[in-house]
């Protein structure tokens, strides 16, 4: 009987370690082959461009501006220190007409040419073109325009033609992570696409909008590419390209699209009878901190602390008081306030809004039905008049729908005068939005009251004006 020779361990590990390395070396030999059909190619984006690029547009819109100019004329005339001396008509050049043009990008949302784009792509335009991928040329006319949201809905005249289309998506779908690609027209080269992931899906306190509520990306987006579209893999419009973070004017990663459930709420009141109508929601909200979240026994710093409740709001009168926190509204999250008045503009007026609420540890439910903006009491929209510092000054009566109209809600301030434009030559520092509260002792309540404090002659004008939240006294002689 012969015996098996035995070897040493290091001799059957050596063995066994070759062998392992010829099997990979082997496999990834046969990974690296080049592909050798485009079926091995299973990364493109070309069948989600095939479908979506055609209904994105190049806008072109020509304004016509006054501009003092001519020969001779100099910068000094538009100097505020030359101005104040020899005054603003003195020794100034004629007014002159120049045309200004700007470029940007729009979305076809439906086959008889209705576009959602960018408000500030289109204000003011006396002339809109929009040019379709194929060079096609056609004229569009603006239909609503929103500049609390940036979206401006327009009407393309095709003639007849039926026009590609993107469908929008529930952006409330929309995960970080998740593969996006920006279209439109940057820095007017033409037609242009660019990948990304969405960097965050609900980007509050950019500061862009009275909705700060925004689907972040990092697919380069640049100037020109404002109204133009996100789109997601479905193939379906995610979200209107509106603001970039930039040092240098170019991208850096940090793209912001106004999410297509907004484009939404808009173009439906673009379709009715052009006017939008926002629920009022008769509240005001703070950011909660660490700090006050421990304090209130919350778990977290989502959410968002009511502060001020008017009284006669529907969330009032359902139950909603001050230090409640508000964390969803219809199943959706509230992360901040700005997210609750998101959500709240999104909610139709007659629909029905369930607030998940939590008010000293204890969660609740409070339910209400989405109502318009009283105009209680009428604005009484005066300019005021006569031999005062407030002579030209344009003011109304304040109500909770003068308030949701120049985004200046105040729920606890139920009553006074509101501001609503200022004369140019107004030497008193008022600013739009502001509320005159008291005018030489006597209480503000109404735009009458105003009239009347106004109408008694005085060498000095003492004035309490209500700045956001700071109480504002200003003197000023007569």
């Amino acid at each position: 009987m012969v015996s098996a020779r035995k070897y040493p361990f290091s001799f059957y590990l050596t063995a066994i370690c070759f062998l392992f390395s010829f099997f990979t070396a082997s496999v990834t030999a046969e990974a690296r082959q080049v592909p050798e059909s485009r079926t091995q190619i299973n990364l493109s984006y070309a069948p989600v461009v095939k479908k979506t690029a055609p209904a994105v547009v190049n806008i072109y819109a020509e304004r016509v501006v006054q501009q003092r100019g001519g020969f001779g004329f100099s910068p000094f005339f538009n100097d505020p220190l030359f101005q104040q001396f020899f005054g603003q008509d003195l020794f100034a050049p004629p007014m002159r007409r120049r045309l200004e043009r700007s470029l940007g990008s729009g979305v076809i949302v439906s086959e008889d040419g209705l576009m959602i784009s960018n408000a500030h792509v289109i204000k003011g335009a006396q002339e809109i073109t929009a040019v379709m991928a194929d060079g096609q040329e056609y004229q569009a006319e603006i239909v609503l325009l929103d500049e609390r949201t940036d979206l401006a809905v327009l009407q393309i005249d095709s003639g007849g033609r039926e026009l590609p289309y993107i469908e929008l998506a529930d952006s409330d779908e929309a995960e970080v992570g998740d593969l996006v690609l920006a279209i439109g027209n940057p820095f007017g080269v033409g037609q242009t696409v660019t990948s990304g992931i969405i960097s965050a899906a609900a980007r509050t306190a950019v500061g862009i909008t009275d909705y700060s509520f925004f689907i972040q990306t990092d697919a380069a987006i640049n100037p020109g590419n404002s109204g133009g579209a996100l789109v997601g893999m479905h193939g379906r419009l995610l979200g209107i390209n509106t603001a970039i973070f930039s040092r240098s004017g170019g991208s850096l990663g940090i793209g912001f699209a106004v999410p297509s459930n907004m484009v939404r709420a808009v173009i439906d009141a673009a379709r009715g009878d052009g006017t939008i109508r926002r629920s009022w929601f008769g509240v005001s909200a703070q950011r909660l901190t660490g700090d006050i979240a421990q304090s209130l026994g919350l778990e977290s710093v989502r959410g968002a602390l009511i502060t001020e409740v008017h009284s006669a709001s529907p969330a009032g009168k359902a139950g909603l008081k001050t230090g409640d926190v508000v964390t969803h509204i219809n199943g959706r999250p509230v992360e901040d306030p700005d997210a609750l008045r998101f959500r709240t503009a999104l909610v139709g007026i007659g629909d029905e809004i369930l607030l998940n609420v939590v008010r000293r540890g204890r969660a609740l439910q409070i339910r209400f039905t989405a109502v318009a903006p009283p105009e209680d009491p009428p604005r009484e929209t005066t300019e005021l008049s006569g031999r005062h510092p407030l002579a030209g000054i344009v003011v109304a009566n304040l109500s909770p729908a003068v308030a949701e109209e120049m985004g200046a809600a105040r729920p606890r301030v139920e009553s006074g005068v509101v501001v609503k434009n200022v004369a140019a030559r107004s030497r008193i520092g008022l600013r739009v939005g502001d509320v005159i509260r008291e005018i030489n002792g006597n209480e503000i309540k109404s735009v009458r009251d105003a009239v009347s404090a106004l109408g008694q002659p005085a060498p000095v004008w003492d004035m309490v004006i209500l700045r956001g939240n700071q109480n504002i006294r200003m003197r000023v002689s007569g």
